[in-house]
């Protein structure tokens, strides 16, 4: 009887491309360096913020002070 367990296949978060989730990725999740690359660039820009509300500029502190 075999009781080792396929390692589980999962979606790319970028690309939607299915892999096998395992530690001979590096990249995990995603599927590349390039996918990975992708989502941190979205990160940098700001692309994955949540939208709100912008406090007033009388209740935002001043730096200097």
């Amino acid at each position: 009887m075999n009781t080792a367990k396929n390692p589980p296949v999962v979606a790319c978060p970028q690309c939607g491309t299915e892999i096998v989730w395992s530690t001979n990725n590096p990249w995990r999740p995603f599927c590349s360096e390039r996918c990975k690359l992708i989502d941190l660039g979205h990160w940098a820009n700001e692309g994955y913020r949540i939208p709100g509300d912008e406090p007033p500029l009388d209740q935002v502190g001043d730096p200097a002070s």
